[in-house]
């Protein structure tokens, strides 16, 4: 049984869109909600928010958190809070310097981790995103955080190609019998996902891919595929070898969407996204 994904706060209850996301999570179990304490320098405004992202209207969320930190901008929560709105509203330079300000606040907190990973990639600040992914590591490695050695997982980016948005998620080990180290989750415009791309490497490949390559496989590498799935149908698009390289695969995951000439499976039952 794959652990628990770990979510940003702005994927809990509170936002709806990446819960479908979630739930296609195969083989995995509901996601733990967390609960976000209201800070007690503006307990209103960040719970007026919170409502705000409940009934889905981010920016009046952040309306509301941008007045409760200019009274009190050293809020850590406020601050974290308005991050991960900026990211829902696809803000990401916003979102990098209200997590900032909140890792200053607040140094050392698993969940500022969670939410500047994706803040710095979906801003393309590379540098500042593979950091915070060896951040992440160490921490579920460490076994010191509660949260983050639980987890099998975390958000890592957020991109758009042609009409759907793609969230990837990056796992700390691979997961399943498949072996999965990424999986892109691809929703429609009502926040639906409708496909599903993996990146895996499979130990039955991986045999006989090894018996070919012997020295490559002695040193460590592996014959990795690219899959899609959804709604019973499954697709293989190609392997690869070597080492897992996140912006690699990326790239070839932006082709795949771009080259899909009809509606994925999933469109069906979401025809109006």
């Amino acid at each position: 049984m794959i652990r628990k994904l770990w979510q940003p706060m702005w994927h809990l209850a509170i936002l709806s869109t990446l819960a479908a996301a979630a739930e296609s999570l195969a083989q995995q179990p509901a996601l733990q909600q967390q609960n976000i304490s209201p800070a007690a320098s503006a307990p209103g405004a960040v719970q007026q928010a919170l409502d705000a992202l409940k009934d889905h209207q981010p920016q009046r969320a952040l309306d509301l958190l941008t007045k409760a930190i200019a009274a009190n901008p050293n809020d850590a929560t406020a601050n974290l809070l308005a991050a991960t709105t900026a990211v829902e509203l696809n803000r990401p330079e916003l979102a990098v310097t209200y997590g900032e300000r909140a890792r200053t606040l607040a140094p050392g907190n698993w969940k500022i981790d969670t939410t500047l990973v994706i803040a710095y990639a979906m801003a393309g600040n590379t540098r500042e995103r593979d950091a915070e992914r060896a951040t992440l590591h160490a921490l579920h490695d460490a076994g010191k955080e509660p949260d983050a050695k639980q987890t099998s997982g975390f958000l890592l980016d957020r991109f758009h190609v042609s009409r759907y948005t793609v969230d990837a998620v990056e796992y700390f080990a691979p997961v399943g019998k498949f072996h999965i180290y990424y999986c892109f989750f691809v929703r429609n415009g009502d926040g639906q996902r409708v496909w599903q791309i993996n990146a895996q490497s499979d130990d039955f490949n991986q045999a006989s891919w090894a018996k070919a390559y012997p020295k490559q496989a002695a040193d460590g590498q592996r014959q990795y595929q690219l899959t899609g799935e959804g709604d019973g149908v499954r697709n293989d698009y190609r392997s690869f070898s070597g080492s897992p390289n996140y912006d690699w695969i990326k790239a070839r995951v932006i082709d795949i969407i771009n080259a899909q000439a009809v509606p994925f499976p999933g469109e069906a039952a979401h025809p109006n996204g």
